[in-house]
């Protein structure tokens, strides 16, 4: 049984973990962090959990907690991870971090687009980027895994295989993203409140969006050069849900088969990214509570243009859901324990 800690355990993404842990075979969460909500009950936080979670909510402190536990989950904003890891504390546990600390190579971009100071970038050539479908291998065997953003899982998986290809002209890639408002946190906007959203849809962090070195950085290691790209989010007023739209022009000809044939060969035996059929798109409500990435692509021979779409949960396979299908591969578990969640309806 793999004991579990959770810092950040009453966000969204955090209560998403404790959802689906409770619900594994193999795990056991020993520790629910939480500083808003230091030694309340976390079933009066989270009333779902009311006879299911009787513990009450801890602090964050990772010293005691790495001596409990075999993996620490660290569902919290940029900055507190790296201020809280180190040599010691992973020589003892593994660490899976849902914020941006450890995503990024190089320091200096993660601080420019971040706008706060890395407290241990010596951690960041280590770090492995969470994306199983892609680094599946490099997970198993790490001890540091930086889980990916949900923007970037849903944006990186669409057009992963044209780009590995070499089918696209990457400097013609626009990336049109929508976002349900549980993305921005369960934290306290104004931008967030009902009379905000509702009825309302709009664009935001319009060119400088955190999340787009992100999607450069590991396109460009599938394309083997540098990738810069536009990624514009939008903010829709519904809970849950990713759906992007990526424009690229092609660089051949090609049929609709061929195109298939190659997500096909990467994703075929995937069990989490599901390649729609011909004409068929993918829509957040087939995908939401659950694990899977829906994809669907069509040709515009008009243009020359290839429009990818993908649809996910950002608050599962965008984060929580991801987060324990990499716990699965660095214990040698089945990938997909606790995680064959069927999407709900309506």
């Amino acid at each position: 049984m793999i004991k579990v800690g959770i810092i950040g355990s009453t966000g969204y993404a955090g209560g998403e973990l404790v959802r689906i842990l409770t619900g594994h075979k193999n795990a056991e969460i020993k520790w629910y962090g939480s500083r808003s909500h230091l030694d309340k009950k976390y079933a009066d936080v989270y009333r779902n959990m009311f006879q299911i979670v009787d513990a009450a909510c801890m602090d964050d402190d990772i010293e005691t907690l790495a001596e409990q536990v075999d993996v620490i989950f660290t569902a919290t904003p940029q900055g507190l991870c790296s201020s809280l890891v180190n040599e010691e504390i992973l020589s003892k546990v593994k660490i899976i971090d849902l914020s941006a600390d450890f995503r990024l190579k190089d320091v200096s971009v993660y601080e420019k687009w971040y706008k706060i100071t890395h407290k241990s970038p010596q951690f960041l050539p280590e770090a492995v980027y969470g994306l199983c479908e892609i680094n599946r291998e490099k997970i198993k065997n790490a001890r540091l895994v930086a889980n990916p953003g949900c923007y970037t899982t849903c944006s990186i998986l669409s057009a992963y295989p044209l780009v590995k290809e070499g089918l696209i002209d990457t400097d013609t890639l626009i990336i049109d993203a929508k976002s349900g408002t549980s993305g921005a946190g369960r934290g306290a906007k104004i931008d967030n409140l009902f009379c905000e959203v509702n009825e309302n849809m709009k664009a935001y962090a319009v060119g400088n969006h955190r999340h787009t070195p992100e999607i450069e950085e590991q396109l460009g290691y599938a394309a083997g050069e540098e990738i810069v790209l536009n990624f514009t989010p939008h903010l829709v007023p519904m809970n849950r849900g990713i759906l992007v739209t990526e424009y690229a022009k092609l660089k051949k000809e090609v049929t609709y088969e061929e195109v298939k044939k190659v997500y096909d060969k990467y994703y075929g035996e995937e069990k989490f990214v599901r390649v729609l059929e011909k004409n068929v798109y993918p829509e957040t409500k087939w995908v939401e509570g659950s694990n899977y990435t829906d994809i669907s692509f069509q040709i515009d021979e008009r243009t020359n243009r290839i429009i990818v779409m993908g649809a996910l949960d950002n608050l599962v396979k965008g984060a929580a859901g991801q987060a324990v299908q990499n716990m699965n591969l660095m214990f040698g578990l089945d990938e997909k324990e606790g995680l064959e969640l069927i999407p709900m309806f309506p």
